[in-house]
């Protein structure tokens, strides 16, 4: 399936309803093992047991992947276990609530979908699912579907390590190390019929690092959201795709790390106006807004791709012959929201003949509820206050400055709007410098994560920052829980102790 023919990538738990979908992806999935559907009724059997444990994922409607799983006393079960003995002889009885191990029983993605990095989705749900219980560990045995092939040469710890310097491929453990699991230990006679492993398993693990030894007190469920903040070096492309390719890099390297964001800058896309120097500076930049559907297509393919949340920074539109600053949200799950740039500077109403947009909104997000303004917006306090009226947690402002100056009041008006809301603030600017572009000849940046100033956050109100003027990632990670406490119990609390009775905001 291609990534352009995705409207929609939905998470849900298992219904007998998906039943039939359900068998067909199995038979198509395991066609090198006999017997490897489960039936009906031990669908049914695992969805009463747990059903967080069980789920599809579904592509534009239709069932593309499925992981199943339960909760185990690992204690109970030696390293030399088997499948059979670990499902309970394929009952499900061996699964416990007051377990310590999160177990996986299968997980598989039907072939028409293959490549789009499902799978990693339906892992990083098993790690959140294990945080979320606080259990110690994820544990499978896993295949290795290509072992056959060396069976007579290699011992399985020999092949393990040949796969683990990528010096031998095997689809499976590679996909499996790749998402942070790690082999711990061999197991013959693992899994019945499985002749491509040569009868071998490999217990694989996830370690959870967030667990917590239950002690019969109870505890809050804190609430991690993982930033991807690119500072973007502005430099010369020959063309969209080259540009593109530096743009996936980033993404790549920051959904590595299991961000849940990315965010780019504002006009990260201007160097491609190079090539219009021969035009007018208002039409050079008209020419640039040619680009914006392809790289808002683009940027949503790769949100898909590598299941990340992306705010594509910003870029020009024209719309009913008038120029806009706008960008994008693009949500993991395929959907798309637009964001337009409010107040635009002087410069670029007098330079290119850019109009100020109308549209002022909360989004939501897998994450929480988050808002986005561009770079001069922050430094109207009204628009946060609003968005911190519906809910946003995380602000997020692409910026492009040239100097110094006009970045510290992006910097400084973001800081204060962090502690003025009570909320999260990260701001991402471009370094370097575009010298044949015309009005894009320098930037300055120091791309940040501000938060607000209280005992539960730095003393300074910075969680991260870069490196300034460098191009480079900067990854952090905010505690959304924080600012529930804040709210109710922080030493001030500026969104509580407004005088409602002497002053209000409202939108028009």
């Amino acid at each position: 399936m291609n990534i352009e023919e995705i409207e929609n990538i939905e998470l849900e738990y298992i219904s007998l309803s998906d039943y039939k979908e359900l068998k067909e992806a199995m038979v198509s999935s395991y066609t090198s093992m006999q017997n490897a559907v489960w039936s009906l009724e031990q669908i049914d059997n695992l969805i009463n047991k747990f059903p967080e444990g069980q789920v599809v994922i579904k592509i534009n409607g239709k069932l593309a992947g499925c992981a199943l799983s339960i909760i185990v006393d690992f204690s109970k079960f030696d390293n030399e276990h088997t499948y059979k003995m670990v499902t309970g002889n394929y009952t499900f009885n061996t699964h416990d609530e007051k377990g310590d191990v999160l177990y996986g029983i299968d997980v598989f993605i039907a072939p028409e979908y293959r490549g789009l990095r499902l799978g990693r989705r339906l892992y990083d749900y098993r790690k959140e699912l294990c945080e979320k219980l606080n259990l110690k560990s994820i544990v499978f045995g896993g295949r290795m579907p290509n072992y056959h092939k060396y069976a007579n040469e290699l011992s399985p710890k020999q092949y393990i390590d040949l796969v683990k310097r990528k010096e031998i491929q095997d689809p499976v453990l590679n996909f499996q190390i790749s998402n942070d699991f790690h082999p711990s230990k061999v197991m013959k006679g693992y899994l019945e019929g499985d002749s491509e492993s040569n009868d071998f398993a490999i217990l694989m693990e996830w370690d959870n690092i967030y667990y917590q030894k239950p002690t019969g007190v109870a505890t809050t469920v804190k609430t991690i959201v993982r930033l991807g903040l690119i500072q973007w070096q502005m430099r010369p492309y020959k063309d969209i795709n080259e540009l593109l390719q530096q743009a996936e890099y980033f993404i790549d390297a920051v959904s590595g790390y299991r961000s849940d964001f990315a965010l780019f800058p504002e006009f990260f896309n201007a160097p491609l106006m190079a090539g219009n120097n021969h035009m007018s500076t208002p039409d050079a930049i008209r020419e640039l807004a040619k680009h914006t559907d392809v790289l808002v297509q683009k940027f949503s393919e790769f949100s898909i791709s590598y299941n990340i949340n992306i705010i594509t920074g910003s870029m020009p539109e024209v719309i009913d012959g008038k120029l806009y600053n706008v960008g994008y949200l693009c949500r993991r799950d395929g959907s798309l929201e637009r964001y337009e740039k409010l107040h635009v500077t002087p410069d670029e109403a007098k330079v290119w003949g850019m109009q100020g947009g109308s549209k002022l909104q909360a989004f939501d997000t897998d994450c929480g509820k988050i808002g986005v303004l561009i770079c001069y917006d922050v430094e109207f306090p009204e628009l946060p206050r609003l968005l911190a009226e519906e809910g946003v947690d995380i602000l997020f402002v692409p910026f492009l400055t040239d100097t110094q100056n006009g970045y510290s009041r992006v910097r400084n008006c973001a800081q204060a709007r962090a502690i003025e809301n009570e909320c999260y603030v990260a701001i991402a600017g471009s370094v370097g410098n575009l010298p044949n572009v015309q009005n894009m000849d320098i930037q300055f940046a120091q791309s940040m994560v501000f938060t607000p100033c209280d005992f539960s956050f730095p003393t300074n109100g910075i969680k991260a920052e870069a490196t300034p003027n460098t191009e480079m990632i900067l990854i952090a990670n905010v505690d959304i829980s924080l600012l529930r406490e804040l709210n109710q119990f922080g030493a001030v609390r500026n969104l509580r102790d407004r005088r409602k009775d002497i002053f209000e905001l409202r939108k028009k």
